[in-house]
């Protein structure tokens, strides 16, 4: 008898425990080299993402559930959202924090929960005026700032929406590309072009809402090797 009352006794107490889980959240994406990254702390990373979370969840009470809340704090406000699954997608695009926690909740009450903060970067765009296409693989391609590989502190950041024209003197469209990660290569129709200047107009939107309209010239020159991405040139 005293067996089924401790018995008894234990199970009043251990039976709130139940409810509680082991998890740990974990985002999975794919960076702008192409790497697959696993993130379980807080990060920094640049639009477009797109992240998939998984809860890693067990011991997991058969009452309770799992929700997935995103709180996003950026320069148009809060947003909140929430999810219902075990592992979630979810895309940024737009720049700011964003508070992504998993809650294992029972009756209504979260009983535990962790959270990662995701990081999306201010925009960040910057269009040379000069390349040499020689084919030494240095400064070879015309493009936006950081796509020959050079100093990442002037590489493009959080651009979302991107299109770029190349067009010669005479106001010929030479080539055009919709990828921020792009570039023109010097040639037309499969023909290198002459050294001289031409003219690039890019329109873009980075993930702050920042608008781009640039409009430059470009000097292409093949019998040199001494222009970088970095300097621009001379302007």
């Amino acid at each position: 008898m005293k067996k089924r009352v401790i018995w008894a006794i234990l199970m009043v107490f251990l039976l709130p425990l139940g409810c509680f889980a082991d998890i740990h959240p974990t985002a999975v994406y794919t960076d702008k080299t192409g790497a697959e990254v696993t993130q379980d702390a807080n990060f920094t990373e640049e639009a477009p993402l797109h992240v998939t979370f998984y809860a890693n969840a067990e011991s997991l009470d058969a009452r309770a559930s799992l929700e997935w809340h995103f709180h996003h704090v950026g320069r148009n406000g809060e947003t909140n959202i929430t999810r219902y699954e075990e592992n979630t997608s979810y895309d940024f695009a737009e720049s700011g924090d964003t508070e992504v926690t998993l809650c294992v909740v029972l009756d209504g009450e979260v009983e535990q929960s962790a959270t990662i903060v995701v990081t999306i970067a201010e925009s960040h765009l910057e269009m040379p005026n000069a390349f040499s296409p020689n084919g030494d693989n240095i400064n070879d391609k015309y493009g936006a700032k950081g796509v020959n590989g050079d100093n990442p502190t002037t590489h493009w950041k959080s651009i979302v929406d991107f299109h770029a024209y190349i067009f010669n003197r005479w106001g010929q469209k030479l080539y055009e590309w919709h990828d921020v990660a792009g570039s023109w290569d010097g040639t037309f129709n499969g023909k290198p072009c002459k050294d001289g200047v031409y003219f690039v107009v890019v329109k873009a939107r980075g993930a702050d809402g920042i608008e781009y309209d640039i409009r430059r010239d470009i000097n292409l020159i093949r019998r040199h090797n001494d222009v970088t991405n970095e300097t621009g040139g001379e302007e």
